[in-house]
């Protein structure tokens, strides 16, 4: 099924950016994989779960951490100490093969605007082997009424 609706949009000249993103068991095990790590970096900020998720010579993308296992640890060590009610509200996840975006509210203590965050993640062999990520601070009032989420 997923063959023919796909080839009657290339024949009808869609452009392929514009497919439907075909998830399937890998794109749900990479989600799975990318939940979890989140929850453990975090929600319940555990650096050391947190360091099972990552390949060995994971990169980051991210300017105020620097690449590799240990770095992230020490960032998610930094948010415990200094920002401890620290949350993160996930509101989408989206799979596209080796990608897992994320669009999430993040807020370093309860009550605040906080910001908006696209993390975008590559998984290689099961590990999250690299990461991206956009943030944008929650404006008090918006221009369009539409919000953040």
């Amino acid at each position: 099924m997923k063959r023919v609706v796909i080839g009657a949009m290339l024949a009808a000249g869609l452009a392929t950016s514009s497919l439907p993103a075909l998830a399937g068991p890998r794109e749900d095990a990479n989600k799975a994989l990318v939940l979890a790590f989140y929850d453990a970096a975090f929600t319940r900020l555990d650096a050391e779960q947190a360091a099972t998720y990552l390949a060995p010579g994971y990169i980051q993308h991210n300017p105020e951490v620097a690449n590799g296992v240990a770095p992230l640890q020490d960032y998610v060590r930094w948010i415990r100490a200094n920002a401890p009610q620290s949350r993160a509200s996930i509101k989408r996840v989206l799979a596209d093969g080796d990608l897992v975006m994320l669009h999430v509210h993040s807020q370093d203590q309860p009550g605040e605007l906080g910001v908006a965050v696209v993390d975008i993640f590559r998984v290689q062999d099961g590990k999250i082997a690299e990461h991206w990520d956009v943030i944008q601070p929650v404006p008090a009032k918006d221009a369009n009424g539409n919000g953040m989420f």
